[in-house]
């Protein structure tokens, strides 16, 4: 049996991880979830900031800021959700305190029925959505929207996604994640919500992992609904778009955890992805020693080269510009082309390396035209379709493609090179303020990465704010010491009238040539 703590117009689920007003679920997250159930299970006592930080953070050594933070997030919800500010007290170098309504508990029964064997590859259901409008006629907005979402996630060749058909049966009953993931087989359950009033709609979807109960992504998108066939097509697009690296993280940190013995050639990309993702090329070292096993193991294994290319990529461009890397990087990007027509995201990868290290920008928006005809809700495709548009000098499309990109996964490991093709164009275009704008933006997403300062330091002394220009161009050299904007721009193909204009503003930020 598991306990369902009620109280107000709220109902919290402990073991599921979610809080609902009703029938709606809350986008609180997990460590939040953990710190409302405690309080709320001793109401009205005092809960001390150590009890707390070791029910969410167990067996970790934290500052109070976190707690702090995640308390600020349970007030706000409660509030926003209810209308009453009064929920948690704060006891001053004590702890908190619940002082909300009455708690009431009850219980729910857990299935005994036996589990499917979960796929060998990321598996999700997509529930029906429930339209909360009050007009049963919605229920066609809300099952459209649904469908939608499935047919963009069955595009990803590497999710397993149960058929509409099978998830459906759920429709009007109340469903425990865990239950579901048994019952059908998966690791994810994506659940939402439509509330369709006049010419407004709100759409609320969360993922959950169903062997954790934790929340993996949950998002809220207000629109108008002037055509409603549009919004759907909007609505399931983001959705899909963030849930790919969503679930992608996801399954990164469960095979962290799980570090078998003998990892098989998926388990090996998964493990490398982190350090490829990072763009620094000690961490990319690392990277290749992975993916070098997953390739002896799968040699046609698309996905593998398209990362092996990336990783020689960041070697060619940050390590010296060695034409043995830029090899490597155009023979792996040709391999992931070749075993990956059917890949999305091994088509992306192998699409920028050709472009940016073979200089053959049609081969590579072949690439990557054919991978967003297989998944047209990718992200990485826009955001690195972004970068060499920035630096062919096509400022717009850059601008738009990068912003694209951002709509689809607003929190992308990749943001810093959306924001860097951003600032790429809006400098192309004399627009030197909204260059600097993006440029600080990248640096804020990935402070670690050389490039993003190159960009700031260009943008800073177009603005005659040489003194910072200088600082930018300081820390791009102390993350990148043999950093040279020519041998940069000769690297990449940059358009020329680009490179002219990038390189008179990073000599007088004291870049050198």
């Amino acid at each position: 049996m598991v306990a369902i703590l009620e109280f107000g117009p709220f109902r919290l689920d402990a073991d599921a991880g979610i809080l609902f007003r009703g029938a709606e679920p809350t986008p609180l997250g997990q460590r939040a979830v953990l710190l409302l159930a405690l309080l709320v299970r001793r109401a009205g006592e005092p809960v001390s900031k150590d009890a707390l930080i070791e029910a969410a953070w167990p067996a970790q050594a934290i500052e109070d800021s976190n707690l702090t933070v995640q308390i600020a997030a349970v007030r706000r919800t409660l509030a926003d959700a209810s209308g009453e500010a009064q929920w948690i007290e704060t006891l001053p170098r004590r702890g908190y305190r619940y002082v909300g309504p009455a708690v009431m508990e009850s219980a729910k029964d857990q299935s005994s029925e036996p589990s499917l064997a979960l796929p060998d590859r990321p598996s999700i259901a997509v529930l029906p959505f429930a339209n909360l409008s009050g007009d049963a006629e919605q229920d066609y907005f809300a099952d459209g929207m649904v469908d939608d979402i499935i047919t963009g996630l069955s595009r990803i060749n590497w999710l397993f996604v149960i058929a509409r058909n099978s998830t459906f049966t759920y429709r009007g009953r109340a469903v425990d994640v865990k239950q579901v993931g048994r019952e059908l087989g998966v690791r994810y359950v994506l659940e939402g919500s439509v509330r369709k009033t006049g010419g407004n709609v709100r759409i609320t979807g969360q993922l959950i992992d169903a062997s954790t109960g934790i929340h993996v992504w949950a998002e809220r998108y207000d629109r108008q609904s002037e055509d409603i066939f549009a919004l759907q097509d909007d609505v399931a697009m983001s959705v899909v778009g963030a849930i790919a690296p969503s679930l992608r993280r996801a399954e990164i940190n469960r095979v962290k955890r799980k570090r078998p013995e003998s990892p098989d050639a998926y388990d090996l990309v998964l493990r490398a992805q982190p350090d490829v993702d990072s763009g620094m090329p000690e961490q990319v070292i690392q990277a290749l020693v992975l993916l070098e096993r997953a390739i002896a193991l799968e040699p046609s294994y698309a996905l593998a080269h398209g990362n092996a290319a990336m990783c020689h990529h960041c070697l060619f461009l940050r390590a010296g510009l060695q034409e043995a890397s830029r090899a490597a990087s155009i023979k792996h990007a040709r391999s992931a082309i070749a075993h990956g027509q059917d890949d999305a995201l091994a088509l992306t990868l192998a699409g920028f390396s050709i472009g940016m290290d073979g200089h053959d920008r049609y081969a590579a928006f072949t690439a990557l035209d054919a991978a967003l005809t297989i998944s047209p809700s990718s992200a990485l495709t826009y955001i690195l379709g972004s970068v060499m548009l920035g630096w062919g000098g096509d400022a717009d499309r850059a601008i738009e493609w990068s912003e694209r990109g951002m709509r689809l996964s607003p929190f992308d490991s990749w943001a810093f090179a959306a924001f860097d093709a951003q600032a790429m164009g809006h400098f192309h275009r004399g627009r030197f303020e909204e260059a600097c704008r993006a440029a600080y933006r990248s640096v804020q997403a990935n402070p670690r990465h050389s490039i993003t300062h190159v960009q700031l330091a260009a943008a800073l002394a177009k603005l005659g704010r040489l003194q910072e220009a200088r600082a930018a161009a300081a820390r791009a050299l102390e993350l990148h010491p043999t950093f040279r904007y020519g041998r940069q721009f000769q690297g990449v193909n940059c358009d020329p009238a680009l490179a002219a204009s990038l390189g008179e503003a990073l000599r007088a930020a004291g870049l050198p040539e």
